[in-house]
């Protein structure tokens, strides 16, 4: 199969596939996981077409990894940084919102009742813990989280 691109498209192209790259690579499983092996390999594969076909200014070969990757200079200037940046913001702030809302909702009904909930109830209990986290993140940021050394463990 034979595709042609334009420069511009290329470019959208490169910065799709570094994309989803990076995103893979967000996963704490082994980096040798034939998923990320997959991802890898085909960025690498377009990243060598493009090369040669007028976009090698944008693309480096890492002897470390043994495979092609789009330069620093690029990755700062482009917008999948942006959309990771965002996506690495927005999954933290999620987390962060259901992990305390689950905490608070533990503590308060004890361990067994909630595990005994199905999903959607633990939805239904949780959601307005989240909505109150995020209402205070949102208006004074995490400012106000404090670490209390006398509830740790030793």
């Amino acid at each position: 199969m034979h595709l042609r691109f334009s420069e511009e498209e290329l470019a959208t192209l490169i910065e799709m596939v570094s994309l989803a790259t990076e995103v893979a690579n967000l996963n704490p499983q082994d980096k040798q996981h034939s998923g990320y092996v997959r991802f890898e390999g085909l960025e690498s594969k377009i990243l060598e077409s493009a090369k040669h076909h007028g976009m090698g200014s944008v693309i480096e070969f890492d002897q470390a990894r043994g495979k092609n990757r789009v330069t620093e200079a690029f990755q700062q200037e482009s917008f999948f940084q942006e959309c990771l940046e965002e996506f690495r913001d927005a999954s933290f702030w999620e987390e962060l919102m259901i992990r305390l809302a689950e905490r608070d909702v533990l503590r308060e009904m004890g361990e067994k009742a909630f595990l005994a909930l199905s999903d959607e109830e633990k939805e239904k209990v949780t959601k307005p813990q989240e909505k109150r986290y995020w209402e205070k993140f949102s208006t004074k940021g995490i400012g106000q989280l404090h670490w209390i050394a006398g509830h740790e463990e030793g």
